[in-house]
């Protein structure tokens, strides 16, 4: 592959992007939707969290583990907690991954 043709490809592929996201946006911006829609759209990105989030919890490699021997989603509770209360992303982040460690190392 040339460096032109690379070149290009990436261009093509940045133009690609901008359309294909920035149409909606212009569009939508000067649209004004009903409180009903706006209030769905609200769940989701949450939706899409919790989706990711169970996958990785209770099938970390593509397997499942049995649910006494799951560090993962053991290391969720604390996790859960610390954001709750807190509100801090950083906190409940260092805390998952502080009691994930230590739920790994005990439970093997």
């Amino acid at each position: 592959m040339t460096p032109a043709l690379a070149w290009g490809l990436v261009a093509g592929m940045a133009i690609t992007n901008i359309v294909v996201r920035g149409a909606p946006m212009l569009v939508m911006s000067r649209l004004r939707l009903p409180s009903v829609v706006e209030r769905w759209l609200g769940y989701i990105p949450v939706s899409v969290m919790a989706a990711i989030v169970a996958v990785q919890v209770l099938r970390p490699d593509g397997r499942y583990l049995p649910l006494a021997h799951n560090p993962y989603l053991f290391a969720t509770l604390p996790t859960a907690v610390v954001y709750r209360y807190t509100r801090s992303f950083l906190g409940a982040v260092l805390v998952g991954i502080a009691s994930f460690v230590v739920l790994r190392y005990l439970l093997g």
